[in-house]
Formats: C-alpha cells, structure tokens, sequence
C-alpha cells in the first residue's frame, strides 16, 4: 500500500511537471538578453543605473500575451531560480519590469554585487529554452 501512494505521488508529480513545461512559451531561436551597463568589474557609485538590451525577442508588458513577446527580471545578488516553470517572485533580489521597460536606477550598499538579466512571458514564467544574461560583477564605491 505504501509503495502504491509513493508511486501515486511521483505520477502526480510528473503530471504537473509536464503541465509546467507545456505552459512555457518557446523562445524564439538565438534570442538573448544583456546588459549594456554598467560594464563587468565597472566601479559605479549608487543609485546604478542599468540598461538592459534585448535581440531576437519582442519587449510587451506584463499581461499581454503574444508570441517572443515578454519583458525583464533583473536578478541582484542571486542566481536565477532552480525552477524555471514556475513565475517568478517579486523581491528584493528579483525586480520586475512588466512595464516593458529598457532600463532601471538601482540603490545597492557599497561593496561588490552581481547583476544578471532573465527574459519571461506575460505571466512572468522564463521561456524555454530560457533567455538570460551572462552573471556581471560591479563594486559599489560609495
């Protein structure tokens, strides 16, 4: 009985895993997401500003749903989630432009600080295959 609700559990599991990656929208081949600025190792003083930069995809606000369209999360000292079906969360280390917006003015503490752009849908879910920055690292001077 117990190995029938294990099994139970696990078919439950891949049900909604599959139902999570068959929500996803496609990426559009070749597209990506990166920063302009600031520049790897760049020493900025606080507020930063950071211009975000976009290829082979569309930029729409949150809520619209169209093909290769979505809009930015700017992830600040974290990596990008471990599940990329799920929406992402709105906090301090994950900030959402569903505004379509192309750039932001960030208060950071002095000291070092990673800074890495992720492109997700309508509903704030990343699109697969995803569509990310590479990882910058900048110091905070003052």
């Amino acid at each position: 009985m117990r190995l029938l609700g294990i099994l139970l559990a696990l078919s439950c599991t891949a049900a909604l895993t599959d139902q999570a990656l068959a929500d996803q929208m496609p990426s559009a081949p070749g597209a990506k997401v990166y920063i302009v600025s600031p520049k790897n190792g760049a020493k900025v003083k606080s507020p930063v500003t950071v211009v975000f930069g976009i290829k082979g995809m569309q930029l729409g606000p949150a809520g619209t749903r169209a093909d290769n369209t979505g809009h930015h999360h700017l992830l600040i000292d974290t990596d990008l989630p471990t599940d990329l079906t799920l929406p992402l969360p709105a906090t301090d280390n994950i900030k959402h432009f569903g505004k379509a917006q192309t750039e932001t003015s960030i208060e950071l503490a002095p000291g070092k600080h990673t800074l890495q752009l992720l492109f997700a849908d309508y509903s704030h879910i990343p699109f697969t295959p995803n569509v990310a920055s590479k990882k910058i690292t900048i110091t905070v001077t003052q």
